[in-house]
């Protein structure tokens, strides 16, 4: 592969990483009504890992102040569980993959929601090559806020 086609792949990588962080981040605020602040995607072989920072409602931290994690917890899984095909069938949709499937799992302090879908086949090598950027070197690769989430339109139609 010459560096041209390589550089090429890992731009349309780079790309794919930042609309998948803010497809859902948008996806997160329109349906939850609260969104992450920051979202970055990565791409390892058959695996998507969206890690969302931020982002929880005001009852859900009220509720936390009361120690009820496990409640919290509980209904965030219930929603994702309810989500499963609107977010399997816009990941699909954005990485023209099959999703086999999916898990969502939230933390506490700090507050990070990761979403992992799983692929029918491996990342092509331009995908991996802009997760890798984005770990070795720009370390912006794949990244969205809360922001520019807003600012691009939906490609999901939604």
């Amino acid at each position: 592969m010459s560096d041209d086609v390589g550089a090429a792949g890992e731009e349309q990588g780079q790309s794919l990483l930042s609309q998948i962080s803010n497809e859902m981040v948008r996806a997160q605020k329109r349906f939850f009504g609260k969104g992450p602040t920051e979202a970055k995607s990565y791409l390892l072989d058959d695996l998507l890992i969206i890690v969302m920072r931020g982002g929880m409602t005001t009852a859900e931290k009220t509720m936390l102040e009361f120690g009820q994690q496990d409640q919290v917890r509980q209904f965030r899984q219930l929603f994702e569980n309810e989500m499963t095909e609107r977010l399997t069938d816009m990941i699909e949709g954005l990485t023209g993959r099959k999703v086999l499937t999916y898990q969502s799992q939230i933390m506490f302090e700090p507050n990070i929601v990761v979403e992992m879908f799983v692929f029918d086949a491996a990342a092509d090598a331009g995908d991996r090559a802009a997760t890798a950027e984005g770990q070795t070197g720009d370390s912006h690769i794949g990244e969205a806020t809360d922001h520019n989430a807003l600012d691009t339109p939906s490609a999901s139609g939604q």
